[in-house]
């Protein structure tokens, strides 16, 4: 009987500290990027969305009180968007008419603030205020607001869409 010598071993064999090294090889990548990720993101964007949020919550408290007050009136506006005219109705809280109101406001783009137009209200029946605008296309924001001879105010804002 002869005895055979072992077998030698040539090439790689995957062991228990090669797949250790594997798996904490791939969490310090994954890790590595994250960080980096982080770092970029709040190197880009930190965060701030104003510079001013203590007079930003003034300013909110302002339009709540303002809406608050508005709602006390019980008036409603609706805004049209006809052939060369911008049209605004005013009715009180039992739906009628709201007479003799001074209008200020402005029209602007919905993306810009090019092409500002500053439209000029006529009362031409009562409750319905009409102002005419040649050239109006498309998208538009109305911001308008409206005064009564008591001054009493009301601010409405339509974004209206021509042809």
């Amino acid at each position: 009987m002869s005895l055979a010598p072992p077998a030698t071993r040539t090439g790689f064999r995957f062991t228990g500290w090669h797949f250790l090294t594997v798996i904490v090889g791939f969490f310090i990548v994954v890790i590595g990027v994250d960080v980096t990720f982080a770092v970029l993101a709040y190197r880009t964007h930190p965060g701030e969305v104003s510079v001013t949020p203590y007079e930003d919550g003034l300013v909110y408290d302002r339009n709540i009180a303002r809406l608050r007050r508005q709602e006390f009136l019980g008036w409603t506006a609706a805004a049209a968007a006809q052939p060369h005219t911008v049209v605004v109705l005013m009715q009180d809280r039992d739906g009628r008419p709201v007479s003799g109101l001074s209008f200020t406001g402005k029209l602007e783009r919905p993306a810009t603030e090019t092409g500002r137009v500053v439209p000029h209200f006529v009362e031409t029946s009562p409750g319905r205020y009409e102002a005419r605008e040649n050239g109006l296309s498309g998208a538009w924001d109305l911001t308008a607001i409206a005064q009564d001879r008591q001054a009493r105010t009301f601010q409405l804002e339509r974004r209206l869409t021509w042809p």
